[in-house]
């Protein structure tokens, strides 16, 4: 898809792909969402490299524990009262919380932001 995308481009534009803080982090109950978060960031970082001299700007986004209609459907009683709770802040992210980060990312106020992963999770993350 993303080939796709970039024929039709042209020069210049952003890419921005969704990450999980879990890549940095690992996460024993979710290892195949985990792995491929951390494929993303790889293939992020790479087709940033890889089309730079196109002017296309390719970033993602790492967001945290988000609060979903998925978290009480699919989680134990005691896992939803503990979700979010494993981040400095405490708490975890309202889905309202997660857009301005892929906003920023695509306008011209990161005209000079390629290859990053910004975390959006309430937490820290290195790497």
């Amino acid at each position: 898809m993303t080939k796709l995308a970039v024929e039709r481009m042209g020069d210049g534009g952003s890419i921005i792909n969704t990450a999980s803080v879990n890549a940095y982090k690992g996460n024993k109950k979710l290892l195949d969402y985990t792995a491929t978060k951390g494929a993303v960031v790889a293939f992020t970082r790479g087709l940033a490299l890889q089309l730079v001299d196109k002017g296309i700007r390719v970033n993602g986004v790492a967001p945290g524990p988000v609060w979903t209609p998925l978290i009480p459907a699919s989680f134990s009683e005691e896992d939803v009262a503990e979700f979010g709770k494993q981040v400095p802040m405490m708490r975890a992210g309202q889905p309202a919380e997660i857009p301005r980060s892929f906003v920023f990312l695509a306008c011209g106020d990161s005209s000079y932001v390629t290859g990053v992963i910004h975390p959006n999770g309430g937490t820290i993350v290195n790497g």
